[in-house]
């Protein structure tokens, strides 16, 4: 690192500080020229989609579309995250997310991300051993996930839609008209993080935190950004020194609130929680409550801006937007993969799957995919079946709040059209530096009003 990057850092630096320091030689040992060479050119059995080069450089949309093409179930050897089929395909992806029997969730597999080293949960060293129940399978991954789960049916989320519309209608007016900024800090994380802080009542003043903490997860074995593991640890473990107060307040309530730490600090299967896995399930809540709602909240934008006939669409037809929303999520796939480990052999696709193979189940790519959705390259906000998407996962790991998600794109789109006639990009968006969310960490763009 540079002197003069030295002099400013800090452990309170922002994620998008730390890749703004990081100099050319750190990032140089990290990264791949993402234009190196045509994909029609790799060897069938070479084609390795995962590198983070290629999704900060946004240019891995090729590498599935071949794979969907010829080899759906795709084995790929000796990477940077180790050996693992890519799974591809739509319906692919639907069986496997069915067959919990056969592929598992468990961290002690590895876990929901391809390179995720196996722990074992009921080891003494707990130090990088974060247990959430999306790491879990039946049955208590159902029986954690059940706590929380009635603050995301119907009733209760529409008590929430009010204090939304203001939040949403407060950030869009705040906006300079005519004038150049980032859209993703001013809006996509701000409603995001004011959310958050809602669910988990916490102070308002504090949303960033939970912000930083979110991304810190996303970029923990990131080289880009932290030096080491243990430095990224260091900094999560900063997030259940913050709540460790406020989860023994909760504790002592004689019923829980209406919020995420009051329901797990009383749920029969979350409340002797041991610190890691307190931390770890905070952790799960924080990341999935902020990535895929931030980050389909950016997606549009550019959508929208690249598609003018669907804004002229949605203009002249409001009712589209519930529509259009679904359509977003699918064509922006917030969540790019997850991953799985298969606990018995298995025939997927014609390929044989043997027990403790590591498999990734791409999302992004599943959404693409023309045979179970016609023209899937294509964005189309009145798009039939447009809810039948992968963008919020499948099955028993669906998207706990993907209801909560829906309703403040939606609210968000409804307040932008009676507001702007055009959100215009006016610059490249900058991309997250990870395969496991298709991220966008800087959107420039400028407002034009009706």
């Amino acid at each position: 690192m540079s002197d003069s990057a030295t002099e400013v850092w800090s452990e309170s630096a922002t994620i998008q500080e730390r890749f703004a320091l990081k100099n050319e030689d750190v990032l140089s040992q990290y990264t791949i020229d993402p234009y190196r060479r045509d994909v029609d050119d790799i060897p069938i059995d070479e084609l390795d989609p995962t590198h983070p080069s290629l999704f900060e450089a946004d240019t891995m949309w090729p590498y599935f579309e071949r794979l969907r093409n010829e080899d759906p179930v795709h084995k790929v050897r000796d990477t940077m995250f180790g050996t693992y089929w890519c799974v591809t395909k739509y319906q692919d992806i639907v069986e496997m997310e069915r067959n919990v029997d056969v592929f598992s969730s468990e961290q002690r597999y590895g876990g929901i991300q391809i390179g995720g080293q196996p722990y074992d949960t009921d080891a003494p060293d707990a130090q990088f051993n974060l247990p959430m129940f999306i790491m879990m399978d039946p049955p208590k991954h159902t029986e954690q996930r059940s706590v929380v789960q009635p603050m995301f049916l119907q009733r209760p989320l529409q008590s929430l839609k009010p204090m939304i519309g203001d939040r949403v209608c407060a950030i869009l007016d705040s906006l300079p008209i005519d004038e150049e900024f980032d859209w993703v800090s001013n809006v996509s994380i701000e409603l995001t993080a004011q959310m958050l802080a809602t669910l988990l009542d916490v102070p308002q003043e504090d949303r960033m935190k939970l912000i930083h903490w979110s991304d810190t997860v996303q970029n923990a074995s990131n080289p880009v950004v932290f030096d080491s593991i243990e430095e990224a640890f260091r900094e999560l473990w900063t997030c259940h020194a913050y709540f460790s107060e406020i989860w023994e307040e909760r504790k002592r309530e004689k019923k829980p609130e209406n919020n995420l730490i009051s329901m797990l600090a009383h749920g029969e299967a979350t409340r002797d929680m041991k610190p890691n896995e307190l931390l770890g399930n905070l952790l799960l809540l924080i990341v999935a409550g902020n990535d895929t709602t931030r980050n389909s909240i950016s997606g549009g934008v550019q959508f929208f801006d690249r598609y003018p006939s669907e804004r002229e669409k949605l203009a002249e037809n409001p009712d589209l937007v519930a529509n259009a929303i679904s359509e977003i999520i699918r064509f922006q796939s917030p969540v790019a993969h997850m991953a799985r480990t298969a606990l018995s052999d298995y025939e997927l696709n014609g390929k044989s799957i043997k027990a403790g193979d590591r498999l990734a189940m791409w999302y992004i790519s599943g959404n693409r995919d023309d045979e179970a959705i016609p023209d899937a390259n294509s964005f189309q906000i009145d798009r039939d079946s447009a809810r039948n998407h992968l963008g919020f996962g499948f099955g028993i790991h669906r998207c706990l709040g993907y209801r909560l998600a829906e309703m403040q794109l939606q609210i968000l789109w409804e307040e932008i059209g009676k507001r702007f006639e055009r959100i215009e990009v006016v610059g490249e968006p900058k991309y997250g530096f990870t395969n496991f969310l298709h991220a966008v960490r800087e959107l420039p763009v400028r407002l034009h009003v009706h």
